[in-house]
């Protein structure tokens, strides 16, 4: 493992210095703190297995689930069609800003641990503890979240909820096993989950523009009658007496809906450590992201808020399943019949890969945990095939809280855990912004120029600021309607995730005696493998399919 820092330049600074280096042009280097084992080359045994399709694929769809199939059903009826868009427009652009962070910072450094890593090492050790254990619990919940949801899919065709229990077996069964299969398993999964999920939605936007040009059977055109009648934003109905307001709330209660929808984007970074020439592969994947979020979600919402009118009653009458989905009650309204079933298999596969997305990014981020000394030591355990078997099984045991939804005492505390996963997912985004100022700082202090990198975003420091901003009012805004109508439990889930995130820190802070780095400080060298050693040789396509395949992954 290479020390010396990937600054794609021929100057060279010496390894164990802290003093500047006697050419202005040349970079500190810093030497690490040995307290914080970030020299971890040794103990981190994963392989890159994931190639450029795996990673390709995993960017554009990966942990697409019914977030946004279902969930913009949920939207829609919230805030109205202008409404809900504004609102996934609105949080399209920080879940940009966020992975166009943490896109850059991986390109410097594909190693483990990923962005809380990162915090560690260049804001705050105990930022970093804070912000992996944060991360690791909002999406280990998340997958039997995900696991609930693709068992209430299967009761589109069983209604017999004792089957239930069994259906929640295989599944969490299922979702572990691929995890333990090792890396290319998973990869090759996603691959073929996320072929569906794109061509489920593709359908489904162009299918929705022909019905509501008037293409279905029926004929009948709808264009933006909707938008009219019964109106383009939905109240919240917490200030019926002012509309303005209550419009304006109603948007803000669809924030959360939206940003579940496109939590889990940072995956590809995420896998960083176990993919084939990480730099080039997620630099191009990060590029074509702004395409993903304008195309499958911001044109989708628009498409959804022409099929069917907010105050539709079957929106909130669907159960979980396809039924409750924009697109089918506009299908079969259109007299189209088959395609319910059809969408309800296609859901039930994005429900099924955002499960097994989830288990592998918590899996990957406890195990750099593990590698720093900031989790159980047994945790850093690879068989010799590279996987981290022990913080996959770890992981996989969440899966089965799932088993709380076949019992109906225990469903109330299960919704507790969904509301909680989705603010601490805002806390991962609002750390990644945050760790990159000071990613940025320290390298403009250091003299090592960012714009060299494999990848570097023009817009930035500005979209981490346009970041931070909005993740810190999305964390304070998050329960706001329980103002309106209090209650404890309502409450505790919106903001418990506050003082436990800040008390994670100072823990951590207290017991290590950890300090803020200041730039001069931040060891951008130690542990990080240069791009010789990262990076395959590119090969030019040989003939029109090799050129078709580098377009389309």
């Amino acid at each position: 493992m290479s020390l010396q820092p990937p600054t794609y330049d021929d100057k060279k600074a010496d390894s164990g210095s802290l003093e500047k280096a006697t050419d202005a042009d040349e970079p500190y280097v810093v030497q690490a703190d040995e307290r914080y084992n970030f020299d971890t080359h040794d103990l981190d045994q994963v392989q890159r297995r994931l190639k450029q399709r795996h990673v390709q694929m995993i960017a554009i769809a990966g942990t697409i689930g019914t977030g946004l199939f279902l969930g913009s059903g949920s939207a829609l009826s919230g805030a109205g069609p202008l409404g809900a868009l504004i609102a996934y427009m609105l949080v399209g652009t920080v879940a940009y800003s966020s992975l166009c962070a943490i896109g850059e910072m991986t390109s410097h450094a594909p190693i483990s641990g990923t962005f809380p890593h990162f915090a560690a090492r260049w804001v705050d050790p105990a930022f970093g503890f804070a912000l992996g254990w944060n991360y690791f619990y909002t999406n280990a919940i998340s997958i039997p979240v995900e696991i609930t949801a693709a068992t209430i899919l299967l009761t589109f065709w069983d209604s017999d909820s004792g089957h239930q229990a069994g259906y929640t077996a295989v599944v969490c069964v299922l979702v572990l096993a691929i995890n333990v299969f090792g890396v290319r398993w998973f990869g090759e999964s996603e691959f073929c989950f996320s072929i569906i999920k794109l061509l489920l939605i593709t359908g489904l936007i162009l299918t929705g523009l022909i019905v509501d040009l008037g293409g279905g059977p029926n004929h009948e055109r709808l264009g933006f009658r909707y938008w009219r009648n019964p109106g383009a934003v939905a109240g919240a109905g917490l200030e019926p007496k002012h509309v303005g307001l209550d419009r304006f709330l109603g948007i803000l209660s669809v924030l959360v809906q939206a940003a579940f929808s496109f939590q889990g984007m940072e995956l590809v970074a995420v896998a960083a450590s176990e993919t084939e020439s990480p730099r080039r592969n997620i630099g191009k994947a990060v590029r074509r992201v702004f395409w993903r979020i304008l195309i499958f979600y911001v044109l989708g919402i628009l498409i959804t808020g022409m099929l069917v009118p907010y105050n539709d009653p079957e929106l909130l009458n669907g159960g979980g399943t396809a039924t409750a989905s924009p697109y089918v009650i506009a299908f079969t309204r259109a007299g189209i019949k088959v395609l319910p079933h059809i969408i309800n298999a296609c859901i039930f596969t994005s429900a099924f890969s955002a499960g097994n997305s989830y288990l592998f990014s918590s899996s990957r981020v406890l195990y750099g945990l593990a590698l720093r000394g900031q989790a159980p030591r047994f945790l850093t355990y690879c068989t010799k095939n590279g996987l981290p078997l022990a913080a996959v099984i770890c992981t996989g045991v969440f899966g089965f809280l799932a088993f709380m939804n076949t019992s109906s005492g225990a469903v109330k505390v299960f919704n507790w855990f969904v509301n909680l996963s989705t603010v601490g997912g805002f806390f991962g985004w609002w750390g990644m912004n945050i760790t990159y100022l000071f990613f940025y700082r320290g390298m403009r202090a250091q003299g090592i120029d960012r714009t060299k990198l494999v990848y570097f975003s023009r817009l930035q420091p500005w979209l981490s600021y346009w970041g931070i901003f909005w993740t810190s009012l999305f964390i304070l805004i998050n329960g706001f309607e329980v103002f309106w109508h209090f209650n404890a439990s309502g409450f505790l889930t919106a903001y418990i995730n506050i003082p436990l995130f800040f008390a994670l820190w100072a823990g951590w802070k207290l017991a290590k005696r950890t300090r803020v780095w200041k730039p001069l400080e931040m060891d951008f060298v130690t542990g990080i493998p240069s791009l010789e050693e990262t990076e395959l040789p590119e090969v030019p396509p040989k003939n029109v399919w090799d050129r078709i395949f580098n377009i389309v992954f």
